[in-house]
């Protein structure tokens, strides 16, 4: 039902704005000589009585005849099928009728202009359409067409799609990664720009996560894949980008809506126009003037024709998705850009988002065991976690000395609990680690620290044994990204986290946040959440994470964004624009974006109606015909276009020219 739904709109957008094109409709070229000819043709029949050549009524019009078929032939054949598919009142429709009205009634150079002028109107339109749809295209090209597959010794070339999990893949330089994975041996450079905008290459080495799509640069690697084809970065983002025109702005589906309207009604009031007045004039004793009427009512068709809003409200849409991509922006339709634009209060995770999320012990502060013990009993019990913390605290097992994989055939009985730590048991010993609130659940007695950073409390056989300190670094332009928030008239910025209040709280304060909320479970969050969504005033609540945990908020939140494509993949799926690097300041970036889509659209919409209303009561004053219908149609359409192209950003691929627009923008 939905999809019948939306073919029936986009079916009835191509009937009343024009631009449904068959596969036979002649390429730019060809249109642009055809219009040149017929405006040649055109000017030398109107220069002939210069030249003492004077032709009767019928000669003119046989003469005019060329340029008239020359220019309009196509715009005739898709009238004619418009109304053998039972779709009279479309573009081509109003032009043809008011074309060969305008013929019939001796006006032949008009009638040949207003072929012309629409026909560079749809050239205007054509290019700006192909020129949000490179943007578009371009991403598509991130998809890898073969894997060359290592197995036992020889390498074979496969379609990604049947490369298995595990499988060893060669990527030579100046090749795409086929599929996520691990670099085995080998080390690189990665260009990432076509995922994520950023210009600057990525260092790789063994036991990096690499993702596809990027390209290899100057080094072989042999990468084992993670994930099928299907499940890849790749194969995600590809899927978000055919998807995102499936999904309607409000403005969109009103002016779908709206031509449904407006265009009977104009085609009646031009009825009226050319009928009821000469008839309204007959009644009260003056001439019918017939031809004066009937001339205006074609100049009030040709200017009522809703083309410009019809085609540059989606134009400006599809245009803004495609330069967002551009820039690694990734936005899933029309309808969260227009969100995306109204958004107020701005909520963030910590972890991974607005701090870098590599963890790193800064102290140990031992109690009842050596810190060498303490950091073994933390590091074993959190070997089978994924979370950074437990992979800083393994790492710093390691540089002491240690040994996981040998030490970590004692671990059993492992029990993580999200949002508080994890119990296991490790050679025979009950061990728990976590932050404070696995303490207190555990009936523990524990210290706390005056240093700034995460706590880790380890408690063996349910006695204190010490904690460590991990600290997280800030992003180098997380600052900034809050900043550029508030002057584009975000109103709050609010932190969401499961880490200490301290923490938190020398976080936001240094970052320039308003609100913090610290020690959340991941149901804690979403019930923050909830209550910021119930006590905003005005405007809608985007949420920002990357972790898999923040997928509840993300499907919460009036507008999820998930920070960056190495984040997790419930992440990804949840949210609802999807950055593709890390860097937070593509926040700011994609609401100045959205909100300069939504001023373009409305400026297009007014724009538009204003001067064909104007037109239309002018025309029927009989103050300016034809000529004045040509700029009230076409020259509207193209004012609208060139407005539209607005949205697209640029494409230079310079680190500088990058940074110094976005910088452009943010300050804007």
């Amino acid at each position: 039902m939905e999809e019948s739904e939306k073919e029936r709109e986009e079916h009835a957008c191509c009937c009343h704005c024009g631009c449904a094109h068959d596969e036979e409709e002649q390429s730019p070229r060809v249109k642009i000589v055809r219009i040149v000819i017929s405006l040649v043709v055109l000017v030398g029949l109107l220069l002939l009585p210069k030249f003492g050549v004077v032709l009767n009524t019928w000669a003119v019009r046989a003469v005019f005849l060329l340029p008239l078929l020359c220019v309009g032939y196509d715009i005739f054949r898709e009238a004619g099928e418009g109304i053998a598919h039972g779709e009279l009142l479309d573009e081509n429709f109003l032009m043809s009728v008011a074309s060969i009205g305008a013929f019939a009634m001796g006006q032949c150079a008009e009638g040949v202009a207003v072929l012309a002028f629409y026909q560079i109107g749809e050239l205007f339109e054509g290019y700006a359409v192909e020129k949000s749809r490179r943007n578009i295209v371009s991403l598509m090209k991130i998809r890898p067409e073969r894997a060359t597959v290592e197995r036992e010794g020889k390498t074979e070339t496969r379609s990604p799609s049947q490369v298995a999990v595990g499988s060893v893949v060669v990527v030579s330089p100046g090749e795409k990664i086929p599929l996520d994975g691990v670099v085995v041996s080998g080390t690189s450079t990665l260009r990432t720009a076509a995922l994520t905008g950023e210009s600057l290459p990525r260092r790789v080495e063994v036991g990096c996560s690499v993702i596809s799509g990027c390209i290899n640069g100057e080094g072989v690697l042999r990468i084992r894949t993670t994930k099928t084809f299907g499940e890849s970065t790749v194969s995600k983002i590809l899927e978000l980008v055919e998807h995102a025109s499936e999904r309607k702005a409000r403005s969109e589906r009103f002016i779908t809506r709206f031509s449904h309207v407006y265009t009977p009604l104009v085609c009646l009031a031009a009825v009226v126009v050319a009928v009821g007045i000469p008839l309204i004039r007959s009644v009260l004793g003056m001439q019918m003037a017939w031809n004066v009427w009937v001339y205006r009512s074609l100049t009030f068709l040709v200017i009522s024709c809703p083309c410009a809003v019809v085609l540059s409200v989606p134009l400006t849409f599809f245009g803004a998705i495609g330069g967002a991509g551009a820039r690694g922006i990734l936005i899933k339709g029309a309808n969260y850009l227009e969100t995306l634009a109204k958004v107020k209060t701005v909520v963030f995770d910590k972890t991974g988002t607005l701090t870098k999320g590599n963890f790193e012990v800064v102290a140990q502060h031992p109690c009842s065991l050596t810190p060498q013990e303490v950091l073994r009993s933390a590091a074993l019990a959190e070997s089978h976690s994924t979370h950074p913390i437990s992979h800083s605290i393994r790492r710093e097992h390691e540089k002491t000395g240690g040994n996981l994989s040998i030490d970590a055939g004692g671990v059993t009985d492992v029990h993580e609990t999200g949002g508080e730590g994890v119990e296991a048991t490790v050679d025979g010993r009950s061990v728990a680690v976590g932050n404070s609130k696995l303490m207190t659940r555990l009936n523990i007695p524990f210290r706390n620290c005056h240093l700034s950073g995460t706590v880790v409390h380890v408690a063996v056989d349910s006695q204190y044994a010490g904690h460590i300190v991990i600290a997280d670094e800030i992003k180098p332009r997380a600052k900034d990204a809050v900043e550029a928030l508030k002057n584009m008239g975000v109103k709050r910025s609010v932190l969401l986290t499961g880490d200490r209040s301290e923490t938190a709280r020398a976080v936001a304060k240094e970052i320039g946040l308003d609100e913090v909320y610290a020690e959340l479970l991941p149901d804690g969050k979403v019930a923050q959440l909830e209550q910021l969504l119930s006590d905003r005033r005005d405007g809608r609540v985007a949420f920002v994470g990357d972790g898999i945990n923040d997928a509840p908020v993300l499907m919460r939140a009036d507008l999820g964004i998930a920070m960056g494509a190495l984040g997790s993949d419930a992440a990804v799926e949840a949210a609802d624009v999807v950055l593709m690097d890390d860097d937070p300041c593509k926040v700011a970036l994609a609401i100045r974006l959205a909100q300069r889509c939504l001023r373009i659209v409305w400026q297009n919409i007014v724009l538009a109606l204003g001067v064909k209303f104007a037109c239309m009561v002018l025309g029927t004053l009989g103050i300016g015909g034809l000529w004045l219908a040509v700029f009230a149609d076409v020259g509207v359409l193209i004012l609208c276009v060139c407005n539209a192209f607005r949205t697209l950003m640029p494409t230079g691929e310079g680190a500088a020219e990058t940074h110094s627009w976005e910088a452009g923008m943010l300050r804007s």
